[in-house]
């Protein structure tokens, strides 16, 4: 029996999501995880990929606009060590208390059932990130759209 969160959205790997720059925020640990499959010191993966906005730190974008990890064609290079924000994508805090918000993510995301409700969508969402452990709750340093009211 497919998860709740399977029948609001199926990714497609189009790559959407890792286009633009100054969302992918990178808490602490997710600098340990990504160092860790990049195989680098933290301090190496911060001085190779990534930026301060404050005290939040964020992942480069490249030339193309895309994320300096994302290879189109072949999708997240660093999939397994991919920061929590990739991760709980599109299960964010405006999507998810928001439901012209998730409109908008509809138009944007081929991958968010189109029919989903809202309610639906906000249930499954919440308990997504519960289950895989993705919420956030130090704004300091980790992503706005991962901390739910």
């Amino acid at each position: 029996m497919p998860a709740a969160s399977d029948k609001v959205f199926n990714c497609r790997m189009c790559g959407h999501c890792c286009e633009g720059s100054g969302g992918i925020v990178v808490s602490p640990t997710d600098l340990t995880r990504l160092a860790a499959h990049l195989g680098h010191a933290p301090e190496t993966v911060v001085e190779l990929y990534c930026y301060h906005v404050g005290d939040k730190l964020k992942i480069r974008s490249g030339d193309d606009g895309y994320c300096v990890f994302f290879k189109q064609g072949q999708g997240c290079g660093v999939h397994e060590g991919k920061p929590a924000i990739c991760r709980a994508w599109p299960f964010f805090r405006g999507n998810i208390e928001d439901p012209a918000s998730l409109a908008m993510a509809k138009e944007f995301c081929p991958g968010i059932n189109l029919e989903a409700r809202h309610a639906d969508f906000a249930q499954a969402g919440r308990s997504y990130l519960r289950q895989k452990g993705l919420l956030a709750k130090d704004s300091s340093c980790e992503a706005n759209a991962l901390i739910l009211k």
